[in-house]
């Protein structure tokens, strides 16, 4: 795979969620994600796995991945870029067509300035049959709530698209994708203090038994399906005419000119 180091225009949303996954909230959203994504990422095999942004070298699939090879696409190199990362826009992919057999998107979408481009863009690498992760916020959940009450913040995360989950299954569906799975993780709202969210783990379990489409975040499975046409070849054909006596007389010899006629 080609690197491909170029000045790029960094969203702003980038660095402040890394530094909000940091925080109380945000550990223990990551931590309940990795859970999730650890059993879908079984389903998917082959020899190339692209993560597109938002939390870099978080978010490590290497260690919940059966694919040894793995990409990091980060808008720019800092700090945290190591030998798996290479810089490049989402919007335009560095890689070539039909030539990844997973990508995943870790809250990509929310922070994306065209979350459909970049979508037309995962359809494009992916070789068929390949299979996209796509983590989101969800808008119908507490943390969507929390989100309408601080619409005037320009804080991460809430200043996120927060695309809900069946848009998202209208996009993959106009692309050619087929959702194989589908989980919700995060029942408990955003709170700061680590001894509350702890008092209220039970919402988890409770949530995934009888609030699932509730969840603070949806993970999303889904494969590339492609249409193979069968060429059909067409059912008529020329039968020759027959004559008196049972004797099947040739076209060529029926045909008479125009001059020989009376």
């Amino acid at each position: 795979m080609k690197r491909v180091f170029n000045r790029i225009t960094v969203p702003p949303a980038t660095d402040a969620l890394r530094t909000w996954f940091n925080t109380t909230p945000g550990k223990e959203l990551l931590a309940l994600e990795q859970a999730v994504l650890e059993g879908l990422l079984a389903e998917c095999f082959g020899y190339y796995l692209l993560q597109i942004d938002c939390l870099g070298v978080q978010l490590d699939p290497l260690g919940m991945s059966r694919i040894k090879s793995q990409v990091i696409l980060v808008p720019k190199a800092d700090d945290a870029f190591d030998s798996r990362c290479v810089v490049g826009d989402p919007q335009y992919l560095p890689v070539a067509s039909d030539s990844i057999d997973t990508v995943l998107l870790p809250h990509t979408l929310d922070f994306s300035r065209n979350p459909h481009q970049l979508l037309r863009e995962v359809e494009r690498v992916l070789i068929p049959e390949g299979h996209v992760i796509i983590v989101g916020f969800n808008p119908w959940s507490l943390w969507g709530l929390w989100r309408l009450l601080r619409l005037r913040s320009k804080r991460v995360p809430w200043i996120g698209h927060f695309i809900s989950s069946w848009r998202v299954h209208d996009w993959l569906s106009l692309l050619g994708f087929q959702i194989k799975a589908e989980q919700g993780a995060m029942f408990r709202p955003p709170l700061s203090h680590p001894r509350m969210l702890q008092r209220l783990e039970f919402l988890e379990q409770l949530g995934g038994r009888f609030w699932s489409p509730l969840s603070g975040v949806y993970l999303i499975l889904a494969v590339k399906r492609v249409s193979r046409l069968t060429p059909i070849k067409p059912a008529w054909k020329l039968r020759p005419r027959p004559i008196r006596g049972g004797v099947v007389e040739p076209t060529a010899n029926h045909i008479r000119p125009p001059w020989s006629r009376d």
